[in-house]
């Protein structure tokens, strides 16, 4: 892709996937299957980890000032996602495309399909971000959080659309915060990731894309943290789904 078409779509990841607190990587990673069929998964996943890393970073600060972070929860879910995202980052050299486009594209549209069945979520009484003890079960969200790592760096999506419907819907998150404290553990597993691409040398061949898309990633990122509060939870959560759905279901006609 042309930088300039690169710099754009950089800043849509980046507004949209902060909004949603995904990270953009569940755009990215199949507008590049779709655009770059020949190239190897593990080249594409460390270029979109590294994009989903400048997102998640800038959304953090976005939302630190905000005061939206759940830092207790989150510390802790980066703590348990980081050891799953070493190894989904290892292990994507080993993954045929023949395989991994077919499999990625049923991982979105089975998300998708659960997040339109139940866009409207409840939230508990007293939940709270900024440090304060958290009213959520955080053993759980640490068992679930090992998954995701390995699950999200595997696929190179960075984990969002993973984490947010398990904080919502599993644990009892504000859907804001909820979006707030997956940005402050998707920068930590993202990097972790990026880390193990960096070793293996497959991030290398892919840095001019990474140059191109972060700084729109980044501007992108405070424009979604300034929008959101403004956005209703479940609209949230349904733009979210809709935007699985339309990748995953290309992905599998596609594969």
């Amino acid at each position: 892709m042309h930088p300039l078409a690169l710099a754009v779509l950089g800043f849509a990841l980046g507004a949209f996937g902060t909004l949603v607190g995904a990270g953009g990587g569940f755009v990215l990673m199949p507008v590049f299957l779709l655009l770059q069929p020949g190239t190897p998964a593990e080249q594409l996943t460390a270029v979109s980890l590294a994009v989903v890393f400048a997102n998640a970073a800038s959304g953090t600060i976005a939302y630190a000032r905000a005061g939206r972070i759940d830092y207790r929860a989150g510390a802790l879910f980066a703590l348990a996602s980081i050891p799953g995202a070493l190894l989904g980052a290892w292990m994507t050299a080993s993954i045929p495309r023949r395989v991994f486009d077919p499999a990625f594209g049923a991982l979105l549209l089975a998300a998708a399909g659960y997040l339109l069945r139940k866009p409207e979520p409840g939230s508990r009484a007293g939940a709270g971000p900024g440090g304060e003890p958290a009213p959520y079960d955080l053993r759980l969200g640490m068992l679930v959080s090992v998954g995701i790592g390995f699950l999200a760096s595997l696929a190179g999506i960075g984990g969002g659309i993973l984490h947010v419907p398990a904080l919502v819907h599993l644990l009892g998150f504000p859907v804001h915060v909820a979006t707030a404290t997956s940005h402050f553990t998707l920068a930590w597993t993202s990097l972790a990731g990026s880390l193990v691409h960096l070793a293996q040398g497959s991030l290398q061949p892919g840095w001019r894309e990474v140059l191109c898309l972060a700084p729109g990633v980044v501007i992108g990122a405070q424009l979604g943290a300034l929008v959101s509060p403004r956005v209703r939870g479940g609209w949230i959560i349904r733009g979210l789904a809709l935007a699985l759905g339309s990748v995953g279901l290309r992905l599998l006609l596609v594969g």
